[in-house]
């Protein structure tokens, strides 16, 4: 069975102790729940969390959504943003199977990172690792006031902004998050094609897509 990898790319700086991180946590069991109930996620989706602090960790590695178990959070340190993309795109090299010859390999991964602040280490050196992965869709949510749009937007252009980091907004972010894997995961079950992951469902009015 061909997998759809899902990496979940989340900020655990200083900055997002409080509400902020309790959300994000929310946030991830909201997804997983809602995963759990979709007949075609359940049957591909893989889902791994990868947060990033002065430390970045695997928390969980890429698992079926029937045994993932959303890890708790906790916030503290820099925003080392940089060493989080070098770390997926690390992971993704050994998680995710290549297309060998008569052999499918699994679905090009899908990214989703949030941040709510300005990266403490180096973007342009972490893309020159990250870019060389074929990745599927990659998403960067900036979160907050202070979430730096202009490097996110170095990373992907699929680039949205929440305006602020409370628990509604966080909340209907990971449910964007939750549609956007469900749809791309019946997509691929219907059209057998990785065309099939070139497009997500629109956000919600609470998210901004960022223009550039």
């Amino acid at each position: 069975m061909r997998k759809l990898p899902v990496y979940l790319i989340v900020d655990t700086s200083t900055s997002m102790r409080g509400e902020p991180i309790a959300a994000v946590e929310e946030g991830v069991r909201v997804l997983h729940n809602s995963l759990r109930r979709n007949p075609y996620a359940l049957e591909v989706a893989y889902l791994s969390v990868i947060t990033f602090a002065t430390e970045v960790v695997q928390l969980v590695p890429l698992t079926e959504v029937a045994l993932f178990t959303p890890p708790k959070l906790v916030a503290k340190g820099r925003t080392n943003l940089g060493a989080a993309l070098e770390l997926v795109t690390n992971r993704a090299r050994v998680e995710v199977q290549r297309s060998q010859p008569g052999v499918k390999g699994d679905w090009k991964p899908l990214v989703f990172i949030m941040s709510d602040g300005r990266p403490s280490d180096s973007v342009p050196q972490a893309m020159k690792v990250f870019d060389q992965y074929q990745w599927g869709i990659v998403v960067a949510c900036a979160a907050g006031p202070k979430g730096d749009v202009d490097k996110l937007g170095r990373i992907t252009k699929n680039v949205v902004l929440l305006e602020s980091t409370t628990t509604q907004s966080i909340s209907e972010y990971f449910k964007w998050v939750s549609s956007s894997v469900a749809t791309t995961s019946r997509r691929i079950e219907q059209t057998d094609a990785d065309a099939a992951l070139d497009a997500l469902p629109p956000p919600p009015s609470t998210l901004s897509l960022v223009k550039f």
